[in-house]
């Protein structure tokens, strides 16, 4: 997949302002300064499109990137169209100065846009690959699953760590949801700073996006 075009749409506090239009849309979510703007800017290959902070927390909408993509050329499509799907900026959660009020009218927000959202095609959850797991992270793992919310993990800051021992620490961390998931979701190690994983994370959205609404033959 490459992605021809990228920008901001709109900002939403509750899923009634969203677009009303049916394209598909992938979340991402993770605790407070995991790295997903980076990651989101790393994808798009735009460096200012979500907006980076030095201070956790600052995501406090819901927050829609109109994506244009041309899907990855093939025998069977030699002339692929383009298409036009969204990313979603999702707040982070478990940021600790916010205000009780706050963090719960985002709680609802965020649960209420992946409980009800039709357009959502998955859920990438973000986690620092640095970490050992966390019960908040490991909840919200859960929750989705319950629900059968399609979800993919990403562990990011790879960069922080050698290749091997980010591979390490991913297995073991995958390993650790056996004692509950019989299937594992499927996972990716990424680097906003050096660009690692980002055509397996497009890949896998331009696998989502053909499923859903296959390209028509030429």
């Amino acid at each position: 997949m490459e992605i021809k075009k990228s920008e901001f749409k709109i900002s939403s506090a509750k899923i009634s302002q969203c677009p009303k239009d049916n394209l598909m849309e992938f979340a991402f979510i993770g605790r407070s300064n995991v790295g997903k703007s980076s990651l989101i800017n790393m994808l798009c290959n735009h460096k200012n499109l979500a907006k980076t902070s030095a201070t956790p927390g600052k995501t406090l909408l819901i927050n829609h990137f109109l994506i244009e993509s041309k899907p990855s050329t093939n025998t069977q499509r030699p002339t692929p169209t383009t298409q036009q799907w969204y990313i979603i900026d999702l707040p982070g959660y478990g940021f600790a100065k916010r205000s009780k009020k706050v963090q719960d009218d985002i709680e609802n927000m965020i649960s209420t846009y992946i409980l009800q959202r039709e357009q959502l095609a998955n859920v990438f959850l973000l986690i620092d690959i640095r970490h050992d797991p966390q019960k908040i992270d490991r909840e919200f793992m859960d929750w989705l699953g319950e629900n059968g919310v399609p979800f993919s993990i990403v562990f990011t800051k790879a960069d922080k760590l050698g290749p091997v021992k980010a591979r390490q620490n991913a297995e073991k961390y995958m390993k650790t949801l056996l004692d509950v998931w019989e299937e594992l979701p499927p996972y990716f190690i990424t680097s906003s700073e050096k660009k690692q994983g980002r055509d397996e994370v497009l890949d896998y959205i331009e696998e989502i996006l053909n499923q859903t609404h296959p390209q028509p033959l030429p």
